[in-house]
């Protein structure tokens, strides 16, 4: 997985097969949400910027592994501005549209096993420069990790997480990222890009 070869055809796919938008519900009008999937070039190869979810009661998220991003602001003037405004509040990490090579296909936000009516649009973003941003988490946010995305795409990261619902158990595909697994959304985002890389 060359890197610049890697960012180069992605970009490439990216604008051939732009992510599929979910048709919209005329009976209600569902909020959305944005995430960005920050790429930047490394010597291990691609790696992806994740965050880790503070825990705080009530959030059906907590403490789970993501990529930066959140809820559709009135303010916002599109979908990218959302990713791109939550990312800079979350982390301090100021994207800007020069810097997105595509998106990927809405998803239907599900928490706890249950879909709770919220669209997720995520978008691809290429960090180009050499040096590692500074990046300043907020309240919201416990860490933040660059991942190299080669060992997972290999499969060295596979795992499963337990996960009950209505008494039964279920072993949920996941990666686990250095003792943190990712899953649910964020496992189902970023193997939509895999499969696209």
């Amino acid at each position: 997985m060359n890197a610049l070869h890697t960012m180069v055809e992605l970009r490439r796919v990216l604008a051939a097969r732009p992510g599929q938008a979910l048709p919209p519900k005329i009976e209600v009008a569902r909020p959305y949400a944005a995430v960005a999937a920050v790429l930047r070039d490394s010597a291990q190869g691609v790696q992806v910027l994740l965050i880790r979810r503070a825990e705080h009661p009530g959030d059906p998220w907590s403490g789970h592994m993501a990529l930066p991003g959140g809820r559709r602001e009135p303010s916002d003037a599109t979908l990218m501005h959302t990713a791109m405004r939550e990312t800079a509040e979350e982390l301090g990490l100021r994207l800007t549209a020069d810097q997105v090579i595509g998106s990927l296909d809405d998803l239907e936000a599900v928490a706890r096993g249950r879909r709770v009516g919220m669209v997720i649009r995520p978008f691809v973003f290429h960090w180009e420069a050499p040096e590692l941003p500074e990046l300043v988490p907020n309240r919201e946010v416990a860490e933040a990790l660059w991942t190299p995305l080669l060992p997972i795409h290999r499969g060295d990261c596979d795992t499963t997480r337990p996960f009950e619902m209505d008494g039964v158990t279920y072993a949920l595909p996941g990666w686990d990222v250095r003792g943190r697994v990712v899953w649910g959304l964020t496992h189902r985002i970023l193997s939509d890009l895999l499969e696209r890389m």
